[in-house]
Formats: structure tokens, C-alpha cells, sequence
């Protein structure tokens, strides 16, 4: 089969590679409809994220039909189109049971890579580095999907391809960073990033009650999605002196109620800190740019809640007095995708969620190196690349 494969830093490479067969009895073989770029896969295809190797299939995000399930395989059969939550999740071990699914105690068979870092392992993802388990990606004509009865939930047939594809990932972590919110009738919520993180993220708030939704990005096209897409109130960085202050005025003083970081380790901004960020991340002093992340913990209101998506590593500076002082609650986490999709797939089915506006650019799975290009350097107004294999 064909598949897009990691050889190095800044290497892709659309390559021939075997076809994938089934390992364990609760296995199923999908092949893959769609497949679409990720901002975190930026984090290890730039190197700061270490732990892949060459010849690694990379992507995360994906839908597909069904062609082979193993014999323990019940809730799903050949033929069934399917969408399939970026973290892998036995279903049957204590966190799955608290629905805490990407923190599966037995999806990771490389967790001893990541408990120096962390202390304990969490669950195994498609395609992202040998310390998440090591599994091959879904930027190929065909993926093994372990645990298939959890992983694997069928698209209603009144929900289109493209829709279904972004309740992969991107759906469920900008759902689940609005859940994190606690969000109240009133609630003024301020999103850092309008990328498709960002994006659902701020569709989420407003489908689960808040008053006001501001979106925080420099780029006119996203800006403008998020204003004429999602409804929300927009705000340039680039164009104001500092975003907590421009936020304080736009909350009567008070700040938001509630901060959803959709930004991560590779932030861009403005002045000073930017800049020393810039410098220690290139000099590996550490791994974050942490503006996006800094900024939200200054703006939120007192007793607020800042909810974090973004991927980080290590980062400088980091302002824990500042949250200690005023109270501000934290949540974050990769994303519980089996815990949201079924509340997903049924505001798709209801016209409420229709994430399909945010596929920018479709292509071959052959284009797919370009399209990366496209994804992250922002280019012809770029917010997801989606690739079709076989097309």
C-alpha cells in the first residue's frame, strides 16, 4: 500500500509499504477515506518532540470503511464506514472505565519511554512517536485498528464523510476543552488559536451555553471563519499591544470566564517574549513557545477556569503564581474521543456540528508532502489538508 512516512526532520515521503494485517482477535483492518493533517504532528515532524523513526507511518485523524474484523470483533462488520478516535483504548481497564480513555493503561506497549518523563504511561496513538506505543499512522491506504469494538463507531448515513472525519480528533478535543469549562449561562469564553482545534473548540462553547465566544488568532482568513462560521466575536494579536488588556476591555474589566488554549508548543507572537521563546526553543533550552499559554493564564478572570489543548513539553517562565493567586482552576488533557463521540456524531446527524468547512484543501494522499507544506506554513489560507488515498 501507499502511505505518507516520517524519515527525518522535516522528511516526508510518500512511500510503498506492507499492508497491514490482523495481530489480536479484537483487531479490524480499515481502509482509510479520509485522513487529514494535525497541528501536533508538526511538534515531531520539526523535531521537537523526539522518538520517531525512520519509516514511520505518521496522521492521526482519519474515517474509513471496515474491511476485516478479527473474531472477538461484535460491534462492527465489513463494509460499515467508521470514524476512530486518534488514542487507542482497551475499554476495560480502570481509567476507560472513568471514561478518561487517552490515559488507557494497556494500549501503550512502549510506556516505559514516558514514565521518566511522566511518571505513568498513557494510551497508545496512531502514528505519533514509538513513546505513544508506536503505532502505524492512518496516512495510508489501509490501518489496523486494535481494539476495534471500543475505537470504531460507525457513521450514521446521514452524516457526510468530511463531517465525520473531524470527529476523529479535532471534534472531540476542542468538545471536551469547552466541556473542561464548566461553561454557565453568561459566560464569556476567550479561545486561543483558530485552527480546527480552535475552531470546534469555540463552535463547543457556544453549543454548550456560552453568552460570548472570542477567538485569538493573526491570520484574516482564520479570523474571519471563526467570525462568519462559528459566531464568534474575533480578535488580531498582532494588531492590539497586549491580548489580556485587549480582553479586559472587552469584558467590562473582569476578564473571560474561561481560557481555552487551542495553541501549544509552537506559538507565534509579538515582542520580547515571543522572541526568547524563539531563541530557546531553537537552541533545545527547552521545548515551548509559551505565549498563547501565558497570556490566557494572565487574562482569565479570578476564580476562572483555563482549559489547555494545546501539546507541551518543557517549558520557561512558566507563571504558576499567578494561577495560584487567583484561583484559577486547570484542566487538560489529550483528548477522550470514545467518551465524546456518540454526543458528536448525534449533533452531526442534528445540523448543530458540521466541522466539514474547515477542509480547505483536498488532494490525493500522493500530494500529501505538499500538503503538509501548505498546513504548516498557513499557505492559500490552509486550515486542514485532507488526503484521499487511492484518488
Amino acid at each position: 500500500m501507499r502511505a505518507l512516512c516520517w524519515n527525518g526532520v522535516n522528511d516526508l515521503r510518500v512511500e510503498t509499504t506492507p499492508d497491514p494485517i490482523l495481530v489480536n482477535p479484537g483487531d479490524a483492518i480499515i481502509k482509510v477515506g479520509l485522513s487529514t493533517t494535525c497541528g501536533s504532528d508538526l511538534h515531531f515532524i520539526d523535531g521537537y518532540i523526539p522518538g520517531m523513526r525512520e519509516g514511520d507511518i505518521i496522521g492521526h485523524e482519519f474515517m474509513g470503511t471496515v474491511m476485516e474484523v478479527g473474531p472477538a470483533v461484535t460491534a462492527i462488520r465489513p463494509g460499515q464506514r467508521v470514524v476512530i478516535p486518534s488514542f487507542i483504548s482497551c475499554g476495560r481497564c480502570w481509567h476507560c472505565g472513568r471514561h478518561e480513555y487517552s490515559l488507557c493503561d494497556n494500549t501503550n506497549p512502549n510506556g516505559h519511554l514516558q514514565e521518566p518523563v511522566l511518571g505513568y504511561p498513557t494510551a497508545g496513538i496512531y502514528g505519533y512517536t514509538h513513546a505513544f506505543g508506536g503505532y502505524a499512522g492512518s496516512h495510508a491506504d489501509y490501518i489496523r485498528v486494535p481494539h476495534a469494538d471500543v475505537g470504531c463507531f460507525a457513521i450514521p448515513d446521514d452524516v457526510s464523510d468530511e463531517d465525520a472525519l473531524f470527529l476523529s480528533d479535532a471534534g472531540p478535543t476542542g468538545f471536551m476543552g469547552a466541556d473542561f469549562c464548566a461553561i454557565r449561562p453568561g459566560d464569556v469564553v476567550a479561545v486561543w488559536g483558530c485552527g480546527a482545534v480552535g475552531l470546534m473548540a469555540q463552535l463547543s462553547a457556544r453549543l454548550l451555553g456560552a453568552e460570548r465566544v472570542i477567538g485569538i488568532d493573526r491570520l484574516a482568513e482564520r479570523l474571519a471563519m471563526a467570525r462568519d462560521v462559528v459566531g464568534s466575536e474575533t480578535l488580531d494579536y498582532s494588531a492590539v499591544d497586549s491580548v489580556p488588556e485587549a480582553l479586559r476591555e472587552l469584558t467590562g474589566g473582569r476578564g473571560p470566564d474561561a481560557c481555552i488554549d487551542a495553541v501549544g508548543m509552537e506559538a507565534h507572537g509579538t515582542g520580547a517574549g515571543y522572541a526568547y521563546d524563539r531563541v530557546k526553543q531553537a537552541l533545545h533550552l527547552h521545548t515551548d513557545r509559551g505565549q498563547a499559554l501565558r497570556e490566557a493564564i494572565l487574562a482569565c478572570r479570578k476564580g476562572g477556569t483555563l482549559s489547555v489543548l494545546g501539546v507541551y513539553g518543557v517549558m520557561d517562565k512558566f507563571p504558576l503564581g499567578t494561577l495560584m493567586n487567583k484561583g484559577i482552576t486547570v484542566r487538560t488533557a489529550q483528548q477522550h474521543g470514545q467518551h465524546y463521540l456518540p454526543r458528536l456524531l448525534a449533533l452531526a446527524q442534528q445540523g448543530d456540528l458540521l466541522p466539514r468547512f474547515m477542509a480547505t484543501h483536498r488532494m490525493p494522499l500522493e500530494d500529501a508532502v505538499g500538503g503538509y507544506d501548505l498546513f504548516k506554513h498557513k499557505k492559500e489560507g490552509c486550515v486542514r489538508a485532507v488526503f484521499v488515498p487511492g484518488a
